[in-house]
């Protein structure tokens, strides 16, 4: 957890507070296992505030650092538009929520309070490219992935020519929920596919959809990516997922405090298994026995995710997408998600030392000890200097 120098947490465990969203499905889950733990309610500031500045903090809280989540007023501040729909700003979004998020550290430090997560780790999470090089060098396995930017259709078609590269996920660097991003299938000159959540209406302008749709005509392919490359785009190689029930599947495991608490299956029909794009939730014990017959272990799956986790050692939890192969014999990281905790009703891991908890309850119960940990560690690393 990000600290403030020589913060003495004695006191700390009843306090809580949210940067957040009052409205926001996160926040109330959060406030819920709060109270769940016996402890007060945990003051919230809306985001909206806290990029205005008003916003303070007390001696002593752990401050939860939540998503701004999807709120006009808010995405108006950090990407210039009212709609949260639309695709394009997200380079402008980072720079500023990152930003805002450096400035409550501080605060919270000035105050002797402990915020949730390192600003610095936000960032690199909120990057694509930074994300996947810091796990790449740490030894993470990663897919492959085009290295330098991509001004436009014509440099990614040449970049994915010379690599060899027939099937790619094409990302915004600074997106989220699967907004903006584009399975793009090489079958030949002049034969491309692209399976996307993205509208493009007649002006030119994208718009996240809940609606996964297919593109074939290349004009219409190079127009998306002409308009998604200003953000900044991270191109990594499709690499084919593992199935369960006939359909794509993946994992998204959350890791509390340093270890792997929560485990879900997503699996969809389309590529992009997230489950606000028609994706559901798998049977895990079903790929528990699919890794085991394979000849491997669920508990090399869930090290992979602690290993990811362990990249970004300043925050609390985070969400790793854990990209199975096909036949489930190897497995590779696709993402770390710095909000990746929203999975309702779903119970810790066996052995996790988070059974009977969700995910909010999980953090709830680990924050103080984590933030202690890290006190002690910081205190070490102070006088050893």
């Amino acid at each position: 957890m990000s600290l403030s120098p020589s913060r003495a947490l004695r006191d700390i465990g009843p306090r809580f507070a949210v940067v957040g969203n009052p409205e926001n499905r996160r926040t109330t889950m959060f406030a819920d296992a709060v109270r769940a733990a016996g402890h007060a309610a945990p003051r919230v500031l809306a985001w909206r505030d806290v990029l205005r500045g008003r916003y303070a903090f007390t001696p002593g809280e752990l401050v939860r650092i939540d998503s701004p989540g999807e709120n006009a007023e808010v995405d108006r501040l950090l990407r210039g538009t009212d709609d949260p729909a639309r695709v394009e700003g997200t380079a402008l979004w980072h720079c500023r929520f990152t930003a805002a998020v450096r400035d409550v550290t501080r605060a919270a430090h000035r105050a002797c309070a402990v915020t949730s997560a390192d600003p610095e780790d936000v960032a690199v999470m909120f990057d694509k490219r930074r994300c996947h090089a810091r796990l790449a060098a740490a030894g993470v396995p990663v897919p492959p992935a085009l290295t330098g930017p991509i001004g436009g259709w014509d440099e990614l078609k040449d970049q994915l020519r010379v690599t060899r590269i027939a099937r790619a996920f094409v990302k915004p660097a600074h997106g989220s929920s699967a907004s903006g991003v584009v399975a793009l299938e090489m079958a030949g000159p002049g034969r491309v596919k692209a399976t996307t959540s993205v509208e493009t209406t007649p002006d030119g302008r994208l718009y996240n959809s809940l609606r996964v749709r297919h593109y074939a005509s290349e004009p219409e392919i190079a127009g998306l990516v002409d308009a998604l490359a200003p953000d900044g785009l991270h191109v990594e190689r499709w690499l084919p997922k593992a199935s369960q029930g006939g359909r794509a599947a993946d994992l998204r495991v959350v890791v509390v405090a340093g270890r792997a608490t929560h485990a879900v299956v997503r699996t969809s029909r389309h590529p992009m298994t997230n489950l606000h794009l028609g994706g559901s939730r798998g049977d895990l014990e079903a790929a528990r026995a699919a890794i085991r017959a394979a000849g491997g272990r669920f508990a090399d799956v869930l090290a992979t995710a602690e290993r990811a986790a362990a990249c970004f050692p300043g925050t609390l939890c985070v969400g790793v997408d854990i990209l199975p192969a096909v036949g489930w014999r190897r497995f590779t990281v696709g993402e770390v998600n710095a909000f990746g905790d929203l999975l309702p009703r779903l119970t810790g891991l066996p052995g996790s030392g988070a059974e009977g908890l969700d995910t909010y309850a999980a953090q709830v119960a680990a924050a103080p000890a984590a933030a202690r940990r890290a006190e002690r560690e910081e205190h070490h690393h102070d006088t050893t200097a």
